[in-house]
């Protein structure tokens, strides 16, 4: 039997959490470990709280794993990366199609190597029927850029006459960017202490709730994950509309 707070997250648990996954080079120094193995722990972690939160009824989960900016870090960084990205896309398939879980993956995909890239693009069509979850790996992502194309291709719809200026709008904009048909996030989960985006939805995230913890990733368990849940259902969620204290007066 499930226990009380558990049940209480299942009947509010946000429909779609995103968390970027930060601190995994700090656990390793911390740990006297390789970089490396720092960001394999985390894959694990990520495996983790991804089947907690398929239990606890989240419907999309994005998780921030390579940013477009990471492409200037050193390239034996880069290609280690990229090695255990192939690893974990071949050993998760099985369990993605297993928990009837869809795959998404959003960024440039033009930079990846073509041998991940055959396998995402397999992937997402193997399970685009899957409807018990969404995880959304952003990947080679950066917002600015997902925003800037998504302005060139109105601009390319309005020059062929396929769109009027009058009917740009934020539906618009959101049919344009790599999430068209998946909902904002509701919550924005971020490790390893700092408090900042670093570019991550900024579009998306225009009125999720934030929470910055400053455990490394390696180290945010499944309770910690439950505890952030918590946090988040304890939370009056007013967009920005709501006159609060104001109707009091």
């Amino acid at each position: 039997m499930k226990n009380d707070a558990t049940n209480l997250l299942l009947n509010d648990s946000p429909t779609h959490v995103a968390i970027i996954m930060d601190g995994n080079g700090r656990w390793a120094t911390r740990e006297k470990k390789s970089v490396i193995e720092g960001h394999r722990r985390g894959a694990e972690n990520a495996k983790a709280l991804t089947r907690k939160a398929l239990q606890l009824g989240i419907r999309y989960l994005t998780l921030y794993t390579f940013s477009s900016e990471n492409w200037l870090r050193p390239a034996g960084w880069v290609e280690q990366l990229m090695q255990l990205l192939r690893y974990y896309l071949q050993q998760e398939a099985s369990d993605i199609f297993k928990d009837k879980i869809c795959l998404r993956v959003i960024g440039d995909r033009t930079r990846l190597p073509a041998d991940i890239l055959s396998v995402i693009e397999s992937l997402e069509q193997q399970t685009a029927g899957n409807t018990q979850m969404t995880l959304i790996i952003a990947l080679s992502y950066g917002s600015r850029d997902e925003i800037v194309q998504a302005v060139q291709r109105i601009t390319q719809a309005v020059t062929a006459g396929q769109l009027s200026p009058e009917a740009i709008d934020a539906e618009q904009v959101q049919a344009h960017l790599y999430t068209t048909g998946i909902p904002d996030p509701d919550l924005l989960i971020r490790t390893g202490g700092d408090r900042r985006i670093s570019n991550f939805l900024l579009w998306q995230l225009a009125y999720s709730e934030l929470l910055f913890v400053d455990k490394l990733w390696p180290d945010f368990n499944e309770t910690n994950f439950v505890e952030a849940l918590q946090d988040y259902a304890s939370r009056e969620r007013r967009f920005g509309a709501s006159f609060g204290a104001y109707n009091e007066r």
